[in-house]
């Protein structure tokens, strides 16, 4: 069976097993409009490691959908995510990582993010994170698990531009805690994003989050 989504994009038997989720990523100098932003640019092709010891989140909802993008060879890709939105979010010891591989010359190439380890957390405010693989310990506050995604009004909404099928499967909750998170994911968008103590560090060879 076929379904029907946004942009005239139609996938075949794509399904994500929802689980209560996280994820939470750095952006390199990125202060964007503060207003619910769609993930609607192609992804590159790489995905990025990010781990954090603590998320706290308001208005959380979560849906499936597609990111349209490129393999590092420039050739046409897509990859199914679960897409979870926050309408605040604090993060507590942020890491994130990316691998870039076959570098002339140097090989590969570690990029690294660190932010939020002190006493001032990570902020954002409609946040997206588009995600592929997760592990955490999660609490969640008033949670609903099946609300068709494009009615799901607890968090900031379905992003605009997002590849998703308003009739499918969604969750929300008032409030979600997230603990000792590693996950991976393709992109994020963000209304704002203040990073404190923001650190950043190039090394060769391959040197990851977790």
């Amino acid at each position: 069976m076929e379904s029907q989504v946004r942009g005239g994009t139609r996938w075949k038997r794509f399904a994500v097993v929802m689980v209560p989720s996280v994820a939470a990523t750095a952006a390199i100098g990125m202060a964007l409009a503060n207003s619910a932003l769609a993930a609607s640019f192609s992804v590159s092709g790489q995905s990025f490691k990010v781990t954090t010891k603590e998320l706290k989140g308001t208005g959380f909802s979560q849906y499936g959908a597609i990111d349209s993008g490129y393999t590092l060879d420039g050739k046409k890709t897509s990859h199914p995510v679960a897409v979870s939105a926050f309408q605040t979010a604090t993060i507590k010891n942020l890491c994130q990582s990316v691998v870039t591989p076959n570098i002339p010359v140097l090989g590969n190439v570690s990029l690294i993010l660190r932010a939020g380890g002190g006493k001032t957390p990570v902020e954002a405010e409609n946040l997206y994170i588009d995600v592929a693989d997760l592990k955490a310990d999660a609490e969640f506050r008033n949670i609903d698990i099946g609300v068709a995604a494009g009615d799901a009004n607890k968090g900031p909404g379905i992003a605009k531009g997002d590849k998703a099928n308003p009739f499918g499967f969604a969750q929300q909750a008032d409030e979600v805690l997230l603990k000792d998170v590693e996950q991976t994911a393709w992109a994020t968008t963000a209304g704002t994003f203040k990073l404190s103590g923001l650190t950043m560090k190039l090394s060769a060879g391959v040197k990851e989050c977790y």
